[in-house]
């Protein structure tokens, strides 16, 4: 299997060209995550936001926009990819953005943190890894903090699951997209260790976050949410 930083090391150069070509139903994906951020944080307070594999910035820049109090920290292992966010947000939002290398597996997350995010990342980590990071999310978040995962899942059944991807293959060619952007998109897929949304979302609810939920879905596209409790004790066992 290839190694996911070397894959995204080299994906960085046209990495967000091609966002709309490969997430048809982008607004709604990005839109409803940075919504969600939008809707739980005061408008007029400063508030923290912790990006996990950011990647070049997507998310957090539509959180940046839409929250003008808030200040992000992205944090990634991909250092070419770190490195176009930085270009985004000196040039957008100069002062607001802090960039961290780093593997959000193991590295500190620091905190406490009003929001923790991500986008298309935590689904290239194994079942196991997944569960970690989504306890070690709600340890980093302060009382009443949010996560929000926009992410890829798996449908139970298999045939759904093949049935999701032809169909996200055909919108994706529909818009017009180069046959070699395709192929290495799809390479890329080789990398992804899809779980099952409710499985997901058991894991939110058994770890102790409150208003799980599933706030968006287009074929394997999601959006999960849990908030950490307002009188939070000590996080679940891991």
């Amino acid at each position: 299997m290839p190694d996911v930083k070397q894959v995204f090391d080299a994906a960085a150069d046209g990495y967000d060209a091609l966002r709309r070509r490969l997430i048809p139903c982008f607004d709604g994906f990005y839109g409803t995550a940075a919504d969600l951020v939008a809707a739980h944080l005061p408008p007029d307070r400063p508030s923290r936001v912790l990006d996990l594999g950011a990647g070049t910035g997507l998310l957090s820049a539509e959180i940046l926009r839409r929250v003008p109090a808030a200040t992000a920290t992205l944090l990634d292992f991909s250092g070419e990819m770190l490195a176009r966010a930085r270009a985004r947000f000196d040039a957008a939002a100069p002062g607001r953005v802090a960039i961290r290398a780093g593997d959000y597996v193991r590295a500190p997350l620091e905190g406490p943190w009003d929001a923790i995010v991500s986008a298309l990342s935590i689904h290239h980590l194994p079942d196991p890894e997944k569960r970690a990071v989504y306890a070690r999310a709600l340890a980093a978040l302060r009382p009443g903090g949010l996560l929000v995962n926009a992410d890829n899942v798996l449908a139970e059944d298999p045939a759904a699951a093949a049935r999701d991807r032809a169909l996200w293959i055909a919108a994706v060619r529909a818009t017009g997209i180069a046959p070699a952007d395709l192929d290495a998109a799809l390479e890329r897929t080789k990398v992804d260790v899809l779980a099952p949304l409710a499985l997901q979302l058991g894991w939110l609810r058994e770890l102790g976050f409150t208003a799980v939920d599933c706030v968006f879905k287009w074929h394997h596209f999601a959006v999960l949410a849990g908030v950490r409790p307002a009188a939070s004790g000590p996080p679940a066992a891991r």
